[in-house]
């Protein structure tokens, strides 16, 4: 088993959490400002842990938050419930197994689609 490091943790849950479907983006970390739409991090599958507002602390074994935009088509307590599912998955499952570990899903936001273009416009 190797060393894992907070910084790991957090870029494994960011690019969980973003490949799963409703999750929008992750929020940004305080102080950042945003970009034109609140969410950072697109589902590009690009992810900067230290941009990306996931909260890692070992108090008694791992705690990961993961802040995140959902889609707001989506029920969005199916969405952190997928999201906290496969993040715990992942973490528990990897090469560097994580035990325990906790997962907690903050949603901080929730886009609505842009309308759709009428033929009036």
């Amino acid at each position: 088993m190797s060393t894992t490091t907070a910084q790991q943790i957090a870029e494994t849950a960011a690019r969980v959490a973003l490949a799963v479907p409703g999750v929008v983006g992750l929020q940004p970390r305080p102080g950042e400002p945003p970009d034109g739409d609140g969410a950072r991090r697109r589902c590009d599958h690009t992810v900067d842990a230290e941009e990306a507002d996931v909260r890692v602390d070992r108090p008694d074994g791992w705690h990961v938050e993961v802040r995140c935009v959902l889609d707001g088509r989506l029920r969005a307590l199916d969405v952190a419930r997928a999201v906290r599912a496969s993040v715990t998955t992942r973490l528990l499952t990897g090469p560097a197994y994580l035990a325990p570990v906790s997962v907690s899903v903050v949603v901080t936001r929730i886009a609505l689609p842009a309308p759709a273009a009428t033929a009036a416009d």
